[in-house]
């Protein structure tokens, strides 16, 4: 697995793991069609669409499960989302495409592959999904920083050159600083901080 790219994709703000891209960083011949004949694979699948998917067709996935076991059973990932209307799996045509599965689906693939295989994939994701955290928070701390920059430079100029113009008493001054403040709003939201809490 190691320099190997194994894609992931966001549907719906969840993290979706390419298998066909593990199948092709592990060595041997692995078939999603093969994982998917196993018994408990569709038990799997099924518990994890009953938790993440209202919309799983429990009848048809019956009908699947007792043809399971049999030695010309065959499902497709087509099928298995046509006829149940599964959500943590789907194949995808085109330039980036292969089957993907939800990033707790494609775990339990990895341990099909095998043991070492799936711890891999776990320290790697979880590697990737910490550097996508720290980014963020850079990032969230850059903007925190940015605004308080500009805060401080918004009230020294309102302290400077405002107050010292309209001569307000030192008990009133609290009233210009929320008037100025009022002021941005409406210019870069269009809606005084009143309204924004109504």
């Amino acid at each position: 697995m190691e320099d190997k790219l194994v894609t992931i994709v966001k549907k719906n703000e969840q993290d979706f793991i390419c298998l066909t891209d593990m199948i092709k960083a592990k060595d041997g011949t692995f078939f999603i069609t093969d994982w998917l004949r196993n018994r408990n694979t569709l038990e799997f699948l099924s518990v994890w669409e009953k938790i993440n998917n209202p919309g799983f067709n429990y009848g048809e996935f019956a009908i699947i499960k007792n043809q399971s076991g049999l030695n010309n059973f065959k499902v497709s990932v087509k099928e298995w989302t046509d006829k149940t209307n599964a959500v943590g799996i789907f194949s995808k045509a085109g330039r980036y495409g292969g089957t993907y599965a939800h990033k707790d689906i494609a775990f339990e693939f990895g341990s099909w592959i095998s043991p070492t295989f799936k711890l891999y994939l776990i320290t790697e994701y979880q590697r990737l999904k910490e550097i996508e955290t720290n980014q963020y928070n850079l990032e969230w701390n850059f903007k925190r920083i940015i605004s308080k920059a500009n805060y401080s430079i918004h009230t020294d100029a309102i302290k400077k050159f405002i107050i010292p113009e309209k001569n307000y008493e030192k008990d009133n001054e609290w009233l210009i600083y929320a008037e100025e403040a009022d002021l941005l709003n409406v210019a870069l939201f269009n809606c005084t901080a009143k309204d924004w809490r109504e």
